[in-house]
């Protein structure tokens, strides 16, 4: 395929690389073939700015009511893991289509692999949130951190907590690179609709009711995990 024409001192930005970036981001062709300009026809820095956008897009949209969705779902093969997650947006429209449907099973499958206990890191006790700064500060000045460094420490600690425990902080099973939240932000600058997700359940065969760690809309008040190291 030829290339694109570019005004002087522009990079040349192939069709072929228009694709790949298509491919990588589902951002639309101008999109991406401004994206890569801006990049001088580097991929990756190109998908950095797409992904900058997409956020920026969402953030404007976050506010807006999102009262229709579907609920994904996924059956681990033998049937011994499934999950459950209820995922929003603004039109019945938007809630039927592939990309949206496609957007719901990979949460769903998502929630089945990483088990997360939270929606968002806002959604975490603020009483949990209290002990496990405790905590967390008892173990570096047990170790030796210097008072100056404690805090940081334990911010650092915190966000570890809640990239494990909470669904938008994780990073997605089907690309390491994104969050679960960057991946919804990537769909709502596709669809131009706000999406959140509402709430999530798992299941795995033989797990106590004691031992699991469900969703926000089935968590037992008061239930705390293990304070990790």
């Amino acid at each position: 395929m030829s290339s694109h024409p570019a005004q002087e001192g522009q990079p040349q930005v192939s069709a072929a690389m228009v694709k790949a970036l298509r491919e990588k981001t589902g951002a639309g062709f101008s999109d991406c073939r401004s994206a890569l300009l801006d990049a001088k026809g580097d991929l990756e820095a190109a998908t950095a700015i797409l992904r900058e956008k997409g956020q920026a897009a969402a953030k404007k949209k976050e506010q807006r009511a999102a009262s229709e969705g579907a609920v994904g779902n996924y059956l681990h093969a033998g049937g011994r893991i499934a999950s459950l997650v209820e995922v929003n947006c603004e039109s019945d429209f938007v809630a039927r289509t592939d990309e949206f449907q496609h957007l719901c099973h990979d949460l769903a499958m998502h929630v089945a692999a990483l088990n997360p206990r939270y929606v968002r890191r806002e959604e975490v006790p603020a009483e949990l949130v209290e002990q496990l700064r405790g905590a967390f500060r008892e173990q570096a000045v047990a170790s030796g951190k210097p008072e100056n460094v404690l805090e940081r420490i334990i911010e650092g600690k915190l966000d570890k907590f809640y990239s494990e425990t909470c669904l938008y902080e994780q990073h997605f099973i089907k690309d390491e690179q994104l969050t679960v939240r960057e991946l919804i932000q990537q769909s709502i600058a596709k669809v131009g609709e706000n999406i959140a997700v509402r709430r999530f359940a798992r299941f795995k065969v033989g797990e106590h009711a004691a031992e699991a760690e469900p969703g926000p809309a089935a968590a037992e008040p008061g239930a705390a995990p293990p304070v990790p190291a």
